[in-house]
């Protein structure tokens, strides 16, 4: 009996081995599809803000701007926030002028250098090496060129606009223009600046940080813009008498 037994014993427990086996496979299995969902389920859960398919720094032109806006050197985004500020509380709090302040700079640093230069000869007998300034061509052409460039750029986006095709882009604009009238009419131009240069340094960063939290609040944000502006077309754009240009065409 015991002989018949032994092998019923050990099939039993290769079987329950096997069985454990391929268990946890299966259960493996399920684990990394699960892990990994399909590429077509996650872009549809993924919603970004503006329908941005690129990280946060490369929308800001991926350079060393972006860098500066998103503080990755935050010795550099300091120093540039702070010297912000520090000329709009010396132009707009203290009400020092720009030309004062030019002039006071030069007869500054004309005195200190004057100074200078007769101690150095007094005391060396040999007179002080000042070094040349200039501000090289290079960079100042290159600013130019990307200046002239946006502002035509800009230029024929207006054009655009006004040519009739975009009617939503269009009450867009006049939306955005408005708002900037008003907000000009409350604070001067250096003011406005110094407000954009600080959002410029602050909302990135954030957005950065909590881009997890800030784009379903988004995604939801532009459902109701588009439901209100489908209701705002039905009940008042659609109704606007539009001119004969098919008819025109066809003639």
């Amino acid at each position: 009996m015991a002989d018949h037994e032994e092998p019923k014993g050990g099939e039993s427990i290769m079987e329950k081995i096997a069985e454990k086996i391929h268990a946890h496979d299966s259960s493996s299995s399920d684990d990394s599809d699960d892990d990994n969902p399909a590429p077509s389920e996650v872009k549809a859960k993924i919603y970004r803000l503006f329908g941005r398919e690129q990280p946060v720094h490369k929308v800001l032109g991926g350079g060393k701007s972006a860098d500066v806006l998103l503080w990755r050197n935050k010795k550099i985004s300091a120093g540039a926030l702070g010297v912000a500020t520090a000329i709009w509380v010396l132009f707009e709090l203290i009400e020092y002028h720009f030309l004062t302040l030019v002039c006071h700079g030069l007869i500054l640093g004309l005195a200190i250098l004057f100074l200078w230069s007769n101690a150095t000869t007094f005391i060396h007998k040999t007179p002080p090496h000042i070094p040349e300034v200039s501000i090289p061509e290079k960079p100042v052409l290159e600013f130019a060129s990307v200046l002239s460039f946006e502002i035509n750029r800009a230029i024929a986006t207006l054009r655009e606009i006004a040519s009739g095709r975009d009617l939503k882009k269009f009450l867009l604009v006049i939306a955005v223009f408005w708002v900037m009238s008003i907000v000009g009419s409350c604070c001067n131009f250096l003011t406005l600046f110094y407000l954009v240069f600080v959002l410029l340094h602050t909302v990135p960063v954030l957005y950065e940080k909590y881009e997890d939290k800030v784009d379903p609040f988004a995604e939801k944000a532009t459902i109701e813009i588009k439901k209100q502006y489908a209701v705002f077309d039905e009940k008042v754009l659609s109704k606007i008498p539009k001119g004969p240009l098919k008819d025109k065409k066809k003639v």
